[in-house]
């Protein structure tokens, strides 16, 4: 979270380890560094050798510490720089979600030392968010937010507020709840601010405020939490008690981990991969799927085999087979982007589903014609001038190539939106129709109609030998 707006000058990576090696003293130091933004120091940690870094660990308490290692990419790679004792008071600073994810680069046997020395709250948070699934909206929850009874008085709720504001920092949105502690709406700071202290506090109260649940799937959440367009919203559990929030922030991790996760996905690939990677667990995850494609490239080449009389006849068909290929695989990649983007909305009705089907159609068999005539003209000419064939004929061989490109585009924006809907009726998740899969299919349904094409119209009725 933005902790800092106003920088003093511009950001340099290499400024701040300059600071660490040049101040000459550490309370020098810590005035220095407070010109800049956690985020920065956090990014200079990899220009630091491990001597400068200990200097940082020992100068900075724990709450700057803390700060820092929340916006560290790879907080992994110097936690273990860092003694138990001065890690642990490190952690009780967290936000409990940050916490959570840092607990999970710490090694079992540290794990064992460290969580006696863990404030009691930092212990039942980390087992909390841990206790759900990664893909659940509960294990992306903070408890760094404001919460206050229902049955306070305006002055009452505004004495809260300074007090637990102390230590938290999410203080726009106020979260009220009733004596059993169940959650029955939210305030608004500025209302609470502005409110005379003779009204009563249910009156500035918004009760139909919007929550997300705990065991809610992030993928299913991420369109009304941009709905909504708050700063942060509350999560309930089965009791209809706040277990915590989901901010804005967090929002946006989310979007973006579920974007990396479909790309990875479009890629043929069950899941993202990074440089840390091994190399085992790559193969892993790529192999099924190049099995899968490698035995649906086999089917092709088979098809294609079975029309070595086609080519063997007129052997200037080859040529553009590519062209027919690139095109369908292109197609149907388009029509599956649309049609994954939209099965994004889960009130999608049947006939809206429909109507995507008839609208990618309708959107084929245009583009399909115009880049069929295109292909017919320019084709003609290019065959009569270079490949030595008769106007007439050249035309012929064109027009085909035409045809064929027309009914393949037509049929690969049929496959590229009907795979994802299938997939998505029967609770796959239709990014895994991945590119790779659709373009192979769309390469089989090609080959099929441009040479069968060619079979039917140039050998067997112009018989163009």
């Amino acid at each position: 979270m933005m902790r800092k707006e106003i920088l003093k000058e511009p950001i340099s990576t290499e400024k701040i380890p300059a600071i660490i090696r040049q101040s000459p003293s550490v309370e020098a130091m810590q005035e220095q560094l407070r010109d800049y933004h956690d985020h920065d120091i956090a990014q200079s940690f990899e220009h630091l050798s491990r001597a400068e870094r200990n200097l940082l660990y020992t100068g900075l308490d724990a709450q700057s510490l803390a700060d820092i290692i929340s916006y560290m990419d790879n907080p992994a790679d110097y936690i273990g720089e860092i003694v138990i004792d001065k890690l642990a008071d490190v952690i009780n600073e967290m936000d409990a979600d940050d916490a959570a994810d840092l607990w999970e680069d710490i090694d079992e046997s540290v794990q064992v030392k460290l969580f006696p020395m863990l404030k009691p709250e930092t212990r039942r948070n980390i087992r909390l968010i841990n206790s759900y699934d990664e893909d659940e909206i509960g294990s992306l929850i903070t408890t760094n937010y404001i919460c206050i009874r229902r049955s306070l008085t305006i002055r009452q709720a505004m004495h809260e507020l300074v007090k637990q504001a102390g230590e938290k920092d999410n203080i726009s949105t106020l979260y009220v709840v009733d004596d059993r502690k169940c959650f029955c709406g939210a305030i608004d700071l500025k209302d609470l601010i502005i409110a005379r202290e003779n009204v009563a506090l249910d009156s500035i109260i918004s009760t139909a405020y919007p929550y997300l649940t705990d065991h809610d799937k992030i993928s299913d959440s991420i369109e009304a939490i941009k709905d909504y367009a708050e700063d942060s919203l509350p999560v309930l559990n089965k009791d209809k008690r706040i277990i915590g929030i989901i901010t804005a922030q967090d929002v946006v991790e989310a979007v973006d981990d579920e974007m990396s996760e479909d790309y990875a996905k479009l890629a043929g690939l069950s899941a993202e991969e990074d440089l840390s990677e091994s190399t085992k667990e790559s193969i892993k995850k790529r192999l099924p799927w190049l099995i899968i494609l490698l035995f649906l490239g086999m089917v092709v080449s088979s098809v294609v085999g079975a029309f070595e009389g086609v080519v063997s006849i007129l052997p200037v068909v080859i040529c553009f087979q590519s062209l027919i290929l690139d095109m369908a695989g292109n197609v149907g990649t388009q029509s599956l982007a649309v049609t994954i983007r939209v099965l994004m909305d889960e009130n999608l009705s049947g006939a809206d589903k429909l109507r995507l089907v008839v609208k990618e159609m309708k959107v084929g068999f245009c583009n399909g014609s115009l880049l069929g005539v295109m292909t017919f003209l320019v084709l003609g000419i290019y065959i009569a001038l270079f490949k030595g064939y008769a106007m007439g004929t050249a035309l012929l061989i064109s027009g085909c190539v035409g045809v064929s490109l027309l009914v393949a585009i037509i049929i690969s924006s049929l496959v590229g939106t009907l795979v994802p809907l299938l997939f998505h009726k029967i609770n796959i998740d239709p990014a895994v129709a991945s590119g790779p899969l659709i373009t192979t299919v769309n390469d089989l349904v090609a080959v099929v109609t441009y040479y069968g094409l060619a079979w039917l119209l140039l050998i067997e009725i112009f018989q163009i030998i």
